[in-house]
């Protein structure tokens, strides 16, 4: 068996089921289905078919990567509660990345990441020569942009229009996104204050609870 680490990552985010299986740089099996809905289904599934195209088992993984979000709430449940139950019977780490962060890994420059958070938002994150900013939720005229001297590239969502106001290139994520997840916890496994993954929720629920009290139950 090689001693170079085995790192599974995954996510399912937004409307696709993604998942990589990395060794060191190597990438030994990708997948990205676009898949709107019946992601519970189709996670572990597809998590099998790509440790079987890599020629590995679950036992021979040393880190799992999920993706966090932002993003669809539903979605971002699936993948974290999957990580958590696998990393636990498999008495391995679990390593949560945000869906910015993992645009922004290994960017040549400072980056601004942009996510749609749909109704005119945006997910926003400032990535500048290994330091970051914290993830935001606002309009456009409330992004924290950075000095236009700067020049800072965009990518992401509406890059181009987001890049005419930092002056910056528009830029393509380095890798896609489950390998991106995958690298950066790989990078991070050995972290000895690594916490367990958790959704990265930036704005509240579309769903809301009841408004009317339940009816009273009778004895």
């Amino acid at each position: 068996m090689s001693s170079v680490p085995l790192a599974l990552g995954f996510d399912t985010s937004a409307a696709h089921c993604a998942a990589v299986l990395l060794r060191g740089g190597a990438v030994l099996a990708h997948r990205f289905e676009e898949l709107a809905r019946g992601q519970a289904e189709r996670l572990m599934p597809l998590l099998q078919e790509v440790l079987a195209e890599g020629g590995a088992e679950w036992g021979d993984l040393a880190v799992l990567g999920v993706g966090v979000g932002p993003g669809n709430f539903t979605g971002i449940r699936i993948s974290v509660s999957a990580a958590r139950g696998l990393a636990l019977g498999l008495g391995i780490p679990a390593v949560g990345v945000s869906t910015l962060e993992a645009m922004a890994l290994d960017a040549s420059r400072s980056v601004l990441c942009s996510v749609d958070a749909r109704r005119g938002m945006y997910y926003v994150q400032l990535f500048n020569s290994g330091r970051q900013s914290v993830p935001a939720l606002c309009s456009f005229k409330d992004i924290p942009w950075p000095n236009p001297r700067a020049e800072v590239a965009v990518m992401g969502h509406n890059a181009r229009e987001l890049a005419d106001v930092t002056g910056g290139p528009v830029l393509h994520p380095v890798h896609p996104l489950a390998e991106a997840i995958a690298r950066r916890a790989l990078r991070r496994m050995h972290n000895v204050t690594l916490q367990r993954p958790a959704p990265l929720y930036l704005r509240p629920a579309d769903a809301a609870p009841p408004r009317q009290a339940p009816p009273a139950i009778l004895p």
